[in-house]
């Protein structure tokens, strides 16, 4: 008996004990979350309190040269709905029905949700927005935030690009300068009891948003104007496919203008602005699939200056010449004649002239785009050293363009060059290229030597305007000598003035530039792409331009229809830039 009893002392001990340190561990605990965990678990219950809301930040500005607005924001709404909060669902379906013209089932749905937020329409003009405030229903939320806003409509639509819904860039500018632009979006934080219901005369917690940079851009919008005028003009008398011309400074690489018509509308990107070549039925019908559909867009986004490749033709003679020049293989006066063809090992290569030039000087072969004198100058420079200027005036590799999606050079491997592929490739067959990798090398040709990266980006500022980083490019100097550059400067100021570029002669300017007209693929298709390409003054140039017209109709020729186009934009331009006339 004295025994149990001494046990059961023991074991009432033993569960004394337990208890005891069990309350000293419950404790220890309650310490540890009361005292040390304090912070971490009010900012969790917070959490669960609150309702967010994201506030977008304004994206920033893209301006041209001059500070004139191209890429702009409009206030708008997001009209959303919390299931919890609404107190009269009949008459919050009524109008939103009334208001942003939506089924009022699609709006029941997203009544009944049990969720923490039903997104209704985003993107909703702020009048409309306003009025859906002023009915003061408990459950509606409208938030103000931004949409992406174009003020000049289709102008530079396939360089600025757009944005999407999200107001994210998706092409052009817009995407390639998404870090700068796109901003920090805000956050409206509101307190709610357990049913998800908003406390009255609690306050509501803000994280503002922080606007976007502004993007400078080297455009000049009167310029693109007139650019973008002279390629209308053209694409309509010529019913061509496309017209694309670029203006840029030779000697920095800064792109006062690039067009490529038909442009878009950049407030409406994704309303194609034709269905197809051929305005029938049955194209309207596969149009609307949307698999067809998103290659139409696809098709009318693309920046043919940069997207696409071609054959340049006859202006990639400057290339030529410029490196027979170089190698010494060639001055003014070493003469040519010209029968009306030549032959290189099988193949019978035409003059564009049936009867030939006869006897003539590398000055007139070139005044006269003779092919037969630029094969033979072709095969003299010899392959090795042809790819090596293509090279150095930047034809093997991309310009470094800051808009996305730029092509690269095709073009055969040195080793499988023979005769006949550097014949062709002397007066710009057998290879493509962009017309922007094509500028950039002329603009070293006539530069002095000087290989330049053609950029849009001049600056970056804050919201208000102040600049906060110079962009900078990478330029190259010497690619080719300072007597070079001014022989060809003085070569193609002949073409300009005497030669085959005649119609791009601008009354008390000089002008200096190469006409082409190249046949496209398959040989022997009728369809051709003219082109020209002219700076001026030739002396000391401060501007270069480049007109492409893909397959125009009736006359084709680059001299005849492209080389006005170039005129007339010049005759706009030069004085707007303050470039002196002859005196």
């Amino acid at each position: 008996m004295e025994i149990f009893k001494i046990y059961n002392k023991k074991a009432h001990m033993a569960i004394f004990f337990c208890y005891m340190l069990g309350f000293l561990v419950v404790c220890g605990r309650l310490i540890f979350l009361m005292i040390y965990q304090c912070d971490y678990y009010g900012t969790e219950a917070i959490k669960v309190q609150e309702r967010e809301r994201t506030i977008k930040a304004a994206r920033g500005l893209i301006t041209d040269r001059n500070g004139v607005v191209l890429g702009d924001n409009k206030t708008v709404c997001t009209i959303s709905v919390v299931h919890n909060q609404i107190k009269e669902p009949e008459k919050v379906i009524d109008v939103l029905h009334k208001e942003l013209d939506i089924p009022k089932d699609e709006i029941l749905k997203k009544v009944q949700k049990v969720s923490l937020r039903e997104k209704i329409k985003s993107n909703v003009d702020k009048e409309i927005g306003d009025r859906i405030r002023a009915y003061d229903l408990d459950g509606i939320k409208v938030d103000e935030d931004y949409k992406r806003y174009y003020p000049y409509g289709t102008l530079a639509s396939k360089v600025l690009g757009f944005t999407g819904a999200d107001n994210q860039g998706i092409i052009g500018l817009e995407v390639e300068y998404e870090n700068y632009l796109k901003g920090d979006s805000g956050k409206i934080l509101t307190v709610t009891d357990a049913r998800g219901i908003e406390l009255e005369g609690v306050a509501e917690n803000r994280i503002e948003p922080v606007a976007g940079d502004n993007l400078v851009t080297t455009i000049d919008v009167n310029i693109q104007k007139y650019a973008s005028q002279a390629a209308s003009k053209v694409l309509e008398t010529k019913q061509a496919n496309y017209v694309s011309i670029i203006v840029m400074n030779p000697n920095n690489g800064e792109i006062y203008a690039m067009v490529n018509e038909p442009e878009f509308d950049l407030n409406n990107p994704f309303q194609l602005i034709t269905i197809e070549e051929n305005d029938n039925k049955s194209e309207e019908t596969s149009a609307n699939k949307p698999a067809n559909k998103q290659d139409l867009l696809n098709k009318m986004w693309r920046n043919n200056c940069i997207n696409d490749t071609y054959e340049p033709g006859s202006t990639f003679k400057t290339v030529t010449a410029t490196a027979a020049l170089e190698e010494k293989l060639v001055n003014i006066n070493t003469p040519f004649y010209c029968p009306g063809y030549c032959i290189v090992d099988d193949r019978r290569i035409r003059c564009h002239k049936v009867n030939g030039h006869g006897s003539q000087d590398f000055l007139h072969a070139t005044m006269n785009s003779c092919n037969p004198a630029f094969v033979s100058v072709g095969l003299s420079v010899g392959k090795v050293n042809y790819y090596k200027y293509m090279e150095k005036l930047g034809l093997l590799e991309k310009t470094g363009v800051d808009v996305p999606g730029e092509a690269g050079t095709i073009i055969h491997k040195i080793d499988n060059v023979g005769n006949v592929e550097l014949a062709t490739m002397s007066f710009g067959q057998s290879f493509q290229i962009t017309p922007l990798q094509l500028l950039r090398a002329a603009s070293a040709i006539i530069n002095g030597g000087r290989l330049v990266t053609p950029h849009f980006g001049l600056s970056i500022t804050d919201f208000e305007g102040v600049e906060k980083e110079k962009l900078l490019y990478d330029i190259e100097e010497n690619v080719i000598s300072k007597e070079t550059s001014d022989i060809m400067r003085f070569i193609m100021g002949k073409v300009v003035s005497e030669g085959g570029g005649n119609k791009a002669i601008v009354e008390g300017y000089e002008v200096g530039g190469k006409t082409a007209t190249s046949e496209k693929l398959p040989r022997g298709n009728g369809k051709y792409i003219s082109s020209f390409i002219g700076f001026a003054p030739v002396e000391n140039p401060q501007v270069i331009a480049i007109c492409i017209i893909d397959e125009p109709t009736g006359i084709y020729y680059g001299g005849t229809v492209a080389a006005p186009v170039i005129r007339e934009l010049y005759e706009n331009i030069l004085p707007y830039l303050n470039i002196k006339t002859i005196e």
